[in-house]
């Protein structure tokens, strides 16, 4: 007795695909695979096909003959804490290019953080890091799996490494001429410098302030936090320091440092102006509305995507730093 009934017919095989379209079963598999030695209309038509007669690929299968997981690992440098969320802008962005890329080109994605993957590293073709750690010692971490990976930071590491980021140096060029145009001459730097991405906002501002007749009163070290932002500028003013401009490495950062001014009875922008990085949503929003140097974290998820599979296709790829441009606004 048949074991199927009436009306059910059999899943199609690679073998019928290739019958229906009079070609070999290989040259199925290799369009099935994007392969690049069938060509694109011809890859075209046998995907059409196969879909059309209801084929589906054995995906399982398929990896096990290439040797691949088709899975590539995002790992988050940051520790997440109550006032550090990973529901921010950063990485939400940033995942969500990623995620719409590997998603796009097959692949399947595993997020986790740099303590978990150091802990129990998932099987993966390949790495993306999103942060390179105080003194680059995350991304030395992953380095050290032999794994292809890119990084999303500063190009501070070895030449061969790949990172995708913004023109950080550009993005503190930007800052201090808006600063100088509103004629500030003491001014507040908040940051960790230790991370290379702050140390290069930090160069490209102390850089375009020589021999413009206004100087760096202080640089204070503190997280990507509003708390932290908040409690560095507070110190500074109860010590007596005086400022009327601030260059804040985040966004948060500056968000806090504006409430510590007003705290003390100060007005921004009448008695300090406030220069922020990222043009996170929250900025326009802020009251006052903050002025930032925007980073396009969707296009750089894209890119960090793009280049990690190229990597483990063994194609050439460059590291790639994107332009930042400054939204001004009421700060």
């Amino acid at each position: 007795m048949s074991k199927h009934k009436p009306n059910e017919r059999a899943r199609p095989t690679m073998a019928d695909v290739a019958r229906e379209l009079g070609v070999a079963k290989i040259t199925v598999s290799r369009a099935l695979s994007e392969h690049s030695t069938v060509k694109e209309s011809t890859r075209t038509l046998i995907r059409e096909t196969a879909e059309r007669m209801g084929y589906r690929l054995n995906v399982s299968a398929r990896n096990l003959r290439q040797q691949r997981t088709r899975t590539i690992a995002v790992v988050i440098e940051m520790a997440p804490s109550h006032d550090r969320l990973m529901s921010e802008p950063y990485p939400l962005s940033l995942l969500g290019g990623i995620m719409q890329e590997l998603t796009a080109a097959g692949q399947n994605m595993v997020l986790t953080t740099i303590d978990l993957f150091a802990a129990h590293p998932p099987s993966t073709d390949g790495v993306i890091l999103l942060g390179q750690g105080v003194h680059d010692d995350a991304a030395a971490m992953i380095e050290a799996t032999g794994l292809p990976y890119v990084v999303w930071g500063a190009a501070h590491g070895p030449p061969e490494r790949i990172v995708v980021g913004s023109d950080n140096r550009d993005g503190g060029r930007l800052a201090a001429d808006y600063l100088l145009k509103k004629k500030r001459t003491k001014l507040l730097f908040l940051g960790e410098t230790q991370h290379g991405e702050v140390e290069d906002r930090l160069g490209g501002f102390e850089a375009t302030l020589k021999g413009e007749g206004a100087a760096i009163v202080d640089r204070v070290a503190c997280g990507f936090t509003v708390a932290a932002g908040r409690e560095a500028t507070s110190k500074l003013l109860e010590r007596g320091k005086g400022f009327d401009g601030i260059f804040a490495a985040s966004d948060a950062i500056a968000m806090g440092a504006i409430e510590a001014v007003e705290a003390q009875g100060l007005s921004v922008p009448g008695d300090v102006s406030v220069v922020g990085f990222d043009d996170s949503p929250g900025a326009s929003l802020f009251s006052p509305r903050l002025t930032s140097v925007r980073q396009d974290w969707a296009t750089g998820g894209a890119l960090l995507a793009q280049k990690v599979l190229d990597l483990v296709a063994g194609k050439r790829v460059e590291s790639r730093a994107m332009p930042v441009e400054l939204v001004a606004r009421e700060s």
